[in-house]
């Protein structure tokens, strides 16, 4: 690696070369960093410490919370200290750590809302059968397996850009380390690697997204044969996480199927799939939801009553 790596550090050019811009851009990005990492760790706690949210659903929820926490906290962080410096740089060590860690956290809640779909649709179209089906070890493997895909795919994106040749400029136009933006500093030819990464990502993204698209369109479909108020309430539970698949997936599947001469990631589109799920999944599936409402209420109550002791 030595021999063919010369490059020990990359420059990020940032958001903007504007320094307003820029502390415009702190401004605005450490609340919402901080909302992320309040919002979700709030609904960890609460599903840790409810007895009344003991469901699969629950489970796995307090586990797409924290990856949530773990995939915003993979670029945000830096991005906040980028946005006061000078300088924007990073180790080549650093980079490709943060690219791993992106991946992993990445993939990993790919599984998981795959997995919560797959939930849904055993507790709406196979009631009877759904205590016997989701059991706790059942529940627990399918985390497990989606810990396990995360770092599958992780590992083999950065086997993919691990044997590049970095030998200069070291300059790279977006503001974190990424697959994608990698390749343009490489000094090599990087069309395999190029499609190879759009092939692991890609496929990855489109086929999660498909699979979670027909699961929603199955379960819909039987919910034409339930009463209005269990349609109306298995309905508000799948319009919640269409949503989320949706604001996750959409811009992930945008940037990997563009045409090969545009293969840079756009830094807006970026900051959406960054940002902006992990900030409305606590909205979207927690304060749309009545037991969760109840939970967090009771949490605080039980709070305050120690505070005042």
């Amino acid at each position: 690696m030595a021999k063919s790596h010369n490059v020990t550090e990359f420059i990020f050019l940032g958001l903007s070369h504007n320094q307003e811009v820029q502390r415009v851009c702190f401004v605005i990005f450490l609340p919402l960093y901080m909302a992320i990492v309040v919002g979700n760790f709030l609904v960890v706690l609460t599903v840790m410490t409810s007895r009344s949210l003991g469901s699969p659903m629950y489970f796995f929820l307090s586990y797409l919370s924290f990856v949530e926490i773990c995939y915003s906290s993979a670029t945000a962080p830096k991005l906040l200290s980028d946005l006061l410096a000078d300088q924007k740089s990073i180790s080549l060590w650093g980079c490709l750590t943060q690219v791993f860690f992106f991946h992993f956290f990445a993939g990993t809640e790919m599984f998981l809302l795959t997995t919560m779909a797959y939930d849904r649709y055993v507790a709406i179209c196979k009631p009877l059968n759904y205590t016997t089906i989701m059991t706790q070890q059942v529940c627990a493997v399918l985390v497990g397996i989606a810990w396990l895909g995360g770092f599958v795919h992780s590992f083999a994106q950065i086997l993919l850009i691990f044997h590049l040749p970095f030998c200069g400029p070291n300059v790279i136009d977006h503001y974190f380390c990424d697959v994608l933006p990698l390749l343009k500093p490489a000094c090599s030819d990087t069309f395999l690697t190029g499609l190879l990464i759009v092939a692991n990502g890609g496929t990855l993204s489109v086929i999660s997204f498909v699979v979670l698209l027909v699961s929603y369109a199955v379960i819909l479909l039987h919910l034409r044969n339930q009463s209005s108020e269990g349609r109306r309430k298995a309905l508000s539970t799948c319009v919640s996480h269409i949503t989320l698949v949706v604001l996750y997936f959409g811009p992930i599947v945008f940037t990997y199927l563009r045409p090969s001469a545009t293969l840079t990631v756009d830094k807006v589109v970026a900051v959406f799939y960054t940002m902006v799920p992990p900030l409305l999944s606590p909205v979207i599936y927690s304060l749309r939801n009545a037991e969760v409402k109840k939970a967090m209420k009771r949490l605080w109550v039980r709070t305050m009553r120690r505070d005042e002791r």
